[in-house]
């Protein structure tokens, strides 16, 4: 997967479920001890499955943008195509 920013990155973990977010940041060096751990929580009880979903995206965002120097998108606001024109 090729990310051009950190939305880019946001947008590819959104609709992916906790199953699906394992297999998908494997590649990117998350560790399997991780998963057995945030497993163990979910099979005890502890933590509710969709809010340790979403702390790691949050954090798979966090490391992942850094480790891949991602910045956020910087939208073009509609007056900057005249800025640009020439009279």
């Amino acid at each position: 997967m090729i990310f051009q920013d950190i939305q880019d990155l946001e947008d590819w973990l959104r609709p992916l479920d906790y199953v699906q977010f394992w297999d998908a940041v494997e590649p990117y060096g998350f560790s399997m001890q991780e998963r057995d751990h945030c497993d163990g929580l979910i099979a005890g009880g502890e933590v509710d499955a969709a809010l340790i979903l979403s702390g790691l995206k949050f954090m798979a965002v966090m490391e992942l943008s850094a480790s891949l120097n991602l910045k956020d998108r910087i939208r073009e606001p509609v007056s900057a195509q005249y800025l640009t024109s020439i009279h």
